[in-house]
């Protein structure tokens, strides 16, 4: 198989933009990742692309990926929309990965888009309710932050977590957030402020949750030959994992563990000839404060039921031995579903080439995102290293 390479990189802005559409935001997001080339990209030379994108509201649901392609001059590409939930752009990437390994493809693109905010905060829940299992748990009345909820109560009653350790990811997050001029959130909170927060659903609070937004984001994928004729300054995909497990938390047999990151980052590592101990730093899916600390616990960077403690140690820190979210996660960079997943890549990209400005942390050399769609009927897992192989 061939070797893969990230050659580019980018996220529209992510918040409430009213007067933007799922086309400009795309192709906001598609202009800044030809941008983040050092070489130019001929974009008629791109010849597979993958969009991610849940389609909430309803809008453009069938050919969602070419409406948004050919919107930026890529209306002779081909083109294949993904839909994985919360995991679909980085299960747009995964096949973008596979087809450039597989000589299908010499450059590819996979990216996502999502619009969320035009509609009422009851419609935008019924549509984040169907990334769950629908009959059993959406249908009955539990909400996505209701599913969390029973997650988060149950890591406390079998492990001991604390408010303390919830909000902590919180406070982390949103410090990250603040130096990321893309973020949705761009404000710091006090650990006292977050932990006393309005309850959302028991035991989450409104610090516990992400907000829902607008925004795109896009990755260029290239064969080694492709590579270099673009850049002197690579990222090689050296791990690529997905895997699936039961859709609905009650099927599952603990509440305490997603069972597909563990399978997918098995995959990764074993494809990138590491372990979790080698990862410098990464991007999980942090669409709830608990979401963060089992991601921690099932990607190997600490034990199970370890990872409030983990978090509350500063190994999660900029400046502690593993950062997690530099970009200020989901929790604070925002959560347009379609857009999360190559949102977190654009990140790795930025930070493993110096780019990511006042959050940019050095001496980084091996990078890992980890998306999730749903409460965990799928998930991505990605190991990014800088350098030629």
């Amino acid at each position: 198989m061939r070797e893969v390479y990230l050659v580019g990189a980018a996220q529209s802005a992510f918040g409430s933009f009213p007067d933007e559409s799922y086309r400009s935001l795309f192709a906001a997001a598609f202009e800044r990742a030809l941008d983040s080339v050092d070489g130019d990209v001929d974009r008629t030379s791109i010849d597979e692309a993958y969009v991610g994108s849940l389609g909430v509201g309803g809008r453009q649901l069938g050919l969602s990926g070419p409406a948004v392609t050919e919107h930026v001059g890529l209306d002779g590409t081909s083109c294949t929309r993904i839909e994985n939930a919360c995991a679909a752009s980085g299960s747009a990437f995964r096949q973008g990965v596979l087809a450039v390994r597989a000589g299908a493809a010499d450059l590819a693109l996979a990216g996502g888009v999502e619009v969320m905010t035009d509609t009422s905060g009851e419609r935008t829940r019924e549509w984040l309710g169907v990334s769950g299992e629908t009959e059993w748990e959406r249908m009955a009345g539990t909400t996505f932050a209701g599913v969390y909820a029973h997650m988060a109560d149950a890591h406390m009653a079998e492990h001991g977590t604390t408010r303390e350790h919830l909000s902590s990811v919180a406070v982390k997050n949103h410090a990250n957030g603040a130096n990321n001029p893309d973020a949705h959130l761009q404000f710091e909170t006090t650990l006292d402020d977050a932990m006393d927060a309005a309850t959302v659903a028991d035991p989450l609070n409104l610090f516990d949750c992400c907000p829902t937004s607008d925004g795109a984001s896009v990755a260029l994928l290239a064969s080694r030959e492709t590579a270099e004729e673009l850049t002197d300054d690579p990222i090689r995909v050296t791990g690529s994992g997905q895997a699936s497990s039961r859709v609905g938390l009650f099927q599952r047999p603990s509440l305490t563990s997603i069972p597909a990151t563990g399978d997918a980052a098995d995959q990764a590592y074993d494809e990138a000839g590491v372990g979790p101990e080698d990862v410098d730093f990464a991007e999980v899916h942090d669409c709830f404060s608990i979401a963060e600390l089992v991601a921690c616990e099932d990607l190997g960077f600490c034990d199970a039921g370890e990872a409030g403690e983990y978090v509350l140690s500063g190994a999660t820190e900029p400046d502690g031995e593993r950062p997690v979210n530099l970009s200020g996660g989901l929790k604070s960079k925002g959560h347009p579903i379609g857009a999360t997943g190559t949102g977190q890549i654009a990140e790795v990209y930025k930070q493993l080439r110096g780019e990511a400005g006042e959050r940019q942390v050095d001496g980084l050399h091996r990078g890992l995102t980890h998306n999730v769609g749903g409460s965990g009927g799928a998930v991505a897992v990605h190991v990014f290293e800088e350098g030629w192989a």
